[in-house]
This record gives C-alpha cells, structure tokens and sequence, in this order.
C-alpha cells in the first residue's frame, strides 16, 4: 500500500480530459491532495505575488504539474504559461519548467531549436511568399502545409506539384496561416514513433501504426498504438532531441526513413495514451511518482 505524503501537488489540465483525470488520481493517491488547475479560471494579481484558480492559492502549492494548458493549440496559450512561469517564481515547482514549454509551443521555435541542435529533421522550408513556398513544393515534390500551432495532424494539409498548387497555398495562407511552414513528405514504413522521457531518461517506446487509408498515423486518422524496441540509434538521437528543452516528461516524434531517422517534433504534452494502449504502462503513475519523489528531495 502506497504511503501518502504530505505534498499539495496540483495539475494543470481539462476538466473530464483522459490524460488529465489519471494524472490527478495519480496525484491523489499519492498525496491526499486533489486540484485540477483550469488555466481559463487563475487569476495571478502580480502586485501581492500571489495567484488563486477558485479559492486555492497556487503560489502556496508545492508543485503543479502541467498536462494540458488549453484544450487547443494556438497562440493563447503562450499568455497561460506566462501566468504559470510567474508561479513558478513565487515558489512551487512546475514540471515542466513553463520557460521550457513556451521555447518549443510554437512549430516553428521548435523545428529553430532542433536544427541549431544538430536534429536531423524532414526537409523543411519556412517562408512568408506563396510564390517561394510553391516553388519548394516544385522543388521537393508532395510536402505537408502544417500550422504552427497544432497537435494531432490537425489543420495539416497535403500539397503536391501541378496545377492550382499556388491557388492552394495562398487560401492555406489566407485561412490564418501567414508564416507558411513545408515539410517534405517522406517515405515512411507505414509507422512513426514516439519515444518517451521521464526526468531525461529514457522510458519507453510505442509506435503509432497507420490503418492504410490515410497519409498520417494518428488516432484521429485510424492510427494504432503499439509497442516498439527502438534502435540503439533511434535512442541516443531522441535522447539528443529532448535534452535541448529541459522538459520532465515529454514524448520525440520520430520517422524511421531509407536515409536514417529524423525527428518531427518534441512534445511537452505527449505519450500518456501511446504508452497505456501500446506499452501497457501507466505513465500517470510514473509521472506522479517521479514527481513526489523530486519534491521530497
């Protein structure tokens, strides 16, 4: 029987969200101690240093673990981690650091960080003209328009060289998309990866398998998990990958091509689902114990 601590640990997370709700009761069992943080709900008065999400004051916390900070990507969500690193000034411990999630939220500052890092990543080109962006699908042939804020494939769109390609790019543009991002699309086997730390260290592996009827592998597409064993290569790059962002739990994208294997992204809100339907693991209670044990210490 697991003997509780004393610790006040909240999570950040949607209420009645999958991820979220086994984190909590992870947390709970540990701690006694339940709060689901709705960032939408926080007010931060930053002239007494203090913050409240209803009548909890959060700068009192020993810690709060962010799960999700929003129930989509976009560019708001930046506004909610401010509130969380200027929480996290005041004294509790926030796993993730929220300067190490605002680095990586964007697309585009991610992909900025892995390539200065020395990440092999798909071919990629980032530009404002729709005439330049054309001409590197004409030069790179199929490639993927993909917002800069976005999870789960959503609001990815396939392009290809030929007829009415600058047509499709400007309307992508004009639908919200200014800085427009390609990546080719390169020949997979049919699977990508998500390799999954804990603390920096390496946990597990699951692959997410696509059902044959679309481009991309997730859930939402037909996708399915299931458990791999990763290269000793495939390791050491994902290990490469997610040390540039100081996270403590996060989940690298990789892509197994003819030409080695690349990364697509690092996610700081990943893996919790790959590795239950996959692995078999509970990465809520791994999660919760790592952090209890970082709080004890």
């Amino acid at each position: 029987m697991t003997t509780k601590s004393k610790l006040k640990v909240a999570v950040v997370g949607i209420a009645g969200g999958w991820s979220s709700q086994r984190l909590l009761d992870a947390l709970e069992q540990r701690t006694g101690f339940r709060c689901l943080v709705d960032m939408s709900q926080v007010r931060s008065d930053l002239h007494t240093g203090r913050a409240y999400y209803d009548d909890v004051d959060l700068t009192a916390l020993d810690g709060l673990v962010i799960k999700k900070v929003g129930a989509e990507y976009s560019p708001d969500l930046l506004d909610r981690l401010e509130l969380l690193r200027f929480i996290a000034s005041r004294g509790p411990r926030v796993f993730s650091p929220p300067a190490s999630i605002i680095a990586m939220l964007d697309r585009l500052s991610c992909t900025t960080t892995l390539v200065a890092g020395g990440i092999p990543m798909p071919p990629t080109v980032v530009t404002e003209s729709v005439d330049q962006a054309a001409r590197a699908v004409e030069r790179m042939g199929r490639s993927v328009l993909k917002p800069l804020y976005s999870t789960k494939a959503r609001g990815m769109l396939v392009v290809e060289p030929g007829p009415g390609l600058r047509e499709k790019i400007a309307a992508y543009r004009d639908a919200g998309h200014p800085m427009i991002y390609l990546q080719q699309m390169l020949a997979l086997p049919g699977q990508d990866l998500g390799v999954v730390f804990l603390g920096g260290e390496y946990l597990a592996t699951y692959a997410r398998v696509a059902n044959g009827d679309s481009w991309n592998t997730t859930r939402r597409a037909g996708g399915r998990y299931q458990e791999y064993e990763p290269s000793r290569e495939i390791k050491e790059l994902a290990q490469r990958a997610q040390a540039l962002f100081n996270l403590d739990f996060t989940c690298v994208g990789v892509a197994e091509t003819e030409q080695g294997p690349v990364v697509f992204e690092v996610s700081a809100f990943g893996g919790f689902r790959g590795l239950q339907e996959g692995c078999a693991m509970d990465a809520a209670s791994y999660y919760a114990e790592y952090v209890c044990r970082e709080l004890a210490s």
